[in-house]
């Protein structure tokens, strides 16, 4: 997940990479969009238009939206340091400021809010009161880059990926860069413990619901892996998925694999891609399901947020 002061600098090379049209941030910040290529397997998950509807821009840029078992949303603003909670009453609260910078979200099975906290480079468990808890990135050996993304499996073990971006707000010099892995933690009393080491920036990070499955973005490559997962965390027979990188991603009740970037491209279980969604925005950091039945598409671009009603539910 890119924060903003990282997109505008990383620019020239997200262009280069494939990740963003030449012109593409001034046409869709004035909010000019192309039209929407749509499948007829695409068209079937959208309970009505496809076209993202604006719920607030009074951000600064918004990253990590996760969704507790009651279908809130909670996601962050990075640059002011917050954690808001988007309600399925549709209304808007502050849940934690100061959030250790908090930048990608998920859920765990006791109702904690796992993030990755780039203010230390640790990762964290917060209560569903507000108390922070740091799982990871203060032991001995626990250098970090700086967590990004993070998947809680079903059997409670937590993947992240650790790539670096240079942050604006480091107050003391930072540590050099280290290798660019995804970790995974068996229990939050686990010490991390490298599962992919090959990529050259890891990224989004998703399973699937029934803990076989994980796919992770190489934003750096421009593409997104699947590999199966072991009993002990282990990542196996690592296939391309499709040659597009992801900065936050989310999975369907289907298996269709929603990534994020240029707006937002869903592809089916087996690689197909299905829909392309135009986003208004300078970028579009992340996506997650919610709302009580879990058939919103919840994003977060740039300074706003924006849904879309679906009649596919999240992955549960």
């Amino acid at each position: 997940m890119l924060a903003r002061s990282i997109l505008r600098s990383f620019s020239p090379w997200l262009v280069t990479a494939g990740l963003l049209a030449p012109g593409a941030a001034t046409a869709q910040a004035t909010g000019a969009a192309a039209p929407t290529p749509l499948t007829a397997a695409g068209q079937a998950l959208f309970a009505g238009s496809p076209t993202p509807q604006r719920v607030a821009k009074q951000f600064k840029f918004t990253e990590g939206p996760a969704v507790d078992k009651q279908g809130n949303i909670f996601f962050t603003d990075q640059p002011n340091d917050k954690i808001w909670k988007y309600g399925t009453d549709g209304k808007l609260s502050v849940f934690l400021s100061p959030a250790g910078r908090a930048n990608g979200l998920y859920f765990d099975g006791k109702g904690r809010l796992i993030a990755c906290a780039d203010a230390k480079n640790e990762l964290w468990a917060i209560s569903p009161a507000g108390q922070p808890t740091v799982l990871a990135g203060q032991g001995p050996g626990q250098h970090f880059n700086g967590p990004n993304d993070v998947w809680v499996s079903p059997q409670g073990g937590l993947f992240f990926t650790d790539p670096y971006y240079e942050r604006d707000y480091w107050l003391t010099p930072h540590p050099a860069p280290i290798g660019q892995y995804v970790y995974y933690m068996a229990s939050e009393t686990a010490k991390p413990v490298a599962v992919e080491t090959t990529l050259t920036k890891p990224n989004g990070i998703i399973g699937t619901p029934d803990g076989k499955l994980l796919y992770v973005a190489d934003i750096g490559a421009n593409k997104t892996y699947r590999y199966r997962i072991g009993a002990k965390g282990e990542l196996t027979d690592r296939q391309l998925f499709v040659e597009q990188g992801s900065d936050g991603m989310t999975i369907d009740e289907r298996g269709n694999i929603y990534l994020t970037g240029k707006g937002v491209t869903i592809y089916s279980p087996t690689g197909e891609r299905l829909a392309h969604l135009d986003v208004p925005a300078e970028w579009t950091g992340n996506i997650c399901f919610g709302g009580k039945d879990r058939q919103t598409l919840f994003i977060t671009a740039s300074e706003a947020i924006f849904t879309v009603p679906m009649r596919v539910q999240g992955a549960r």
